[in-house]
């Protein structure tokens, strides 16, 4: 990879969104990888500007930019470009590589999109009556997911032998569960988050973002 790698950010966002925007996978993947980074701070009018939808089509973070006319978007596909230019969180061994990509895949589309609908209906649908009526079986689908997920990772302490990209991105997604207490009804899954979220380069990775977002706090 590139000597300057750069990772687009926000400078600020409300405390239920603090540790849970996803330029966090990034920087956790980077540290992991022990590659140094830059952050790109961009607001909520610059994201929409001509020049970052160029890098990033939705107006989103993350964005990595490499140089001036390579940049890649999506976490997930930022997070699998590290990986393979590191051979612990991606394995060059052809089984166990699958089985992480397996898994990377599972976690953006057969587990986060039922958690993200909760966290959408948590915070975002003001109508009580709405929430009351959707909740439930919102509930009980993301409850069924972490199920298949607990049965497959029994009493190991990875998805796939050791910390990968997959694990990464499972716990960046478990971790969305953080102001509920579902994840208390799976301890398996409860232990998991914590073993990997003790990683040191989660914990530089966290802290980077927060004081970003401290340092730009409203009122400073």
């Amino acid at each position: 990879m590139t000597e300057r790698i750069r990772v687009s950010a926000f400078p600020w966002v409300p405390e239920f969104a603090r540790g849970q925007v996803r330029d966090l996978r990034v920087r956790w993947a980077l540290e992991e990888a022990v590659l140094p980074y830059e952050t790109y701070l961009i607001d909520h009018r610059e994201k929409d500007s001509d020049a970052y939808l160029r890098h990033q089509p939705f107006g989103q973070v993350p964005m990595m930019l490499l140089d001036d006319d390579h940049s890649m978007f999506e976490s997930g596909a930022i997070v699998l470009k590290i990986g393979e230019n590191h051979e612990a969180l991606l394995p060059r061994d052809e089984r166990r590589r699958d089985k992480t990509l397996s898994w990377l895949f599972a976690s953006l589309n057969s587990v986060e999109p039922s958690v993200m609908q909760l966290a959408e209906l948590d915070f975002f649908v003001e109508d009580e009556t709405v929430r009351s009526r959707h909740r439930p079986s919102v509930v009980k689908a993301t409850e069924r997911r972490l199920d298949h997920l607990e049965s497959a990772l029994g009493d190991d302490d990875y998805l796939v032998e050791n910390f990968t990209i997959a694990d990464l991105m499972m716990t960046s997604v478990l971790r969305i569960l953080a102001y509920t207490d579902i994840l208390a009804n799976h301890p398996q899954l409860s232990a998991y988050v914590e073993r990997c979220t003790a990683r040191p380069a989660f914990q530089r990775a966290l802290k980077a973002q927060l004081q970003t977002f401290d340092a730009h706090a409203p009122g400073d």
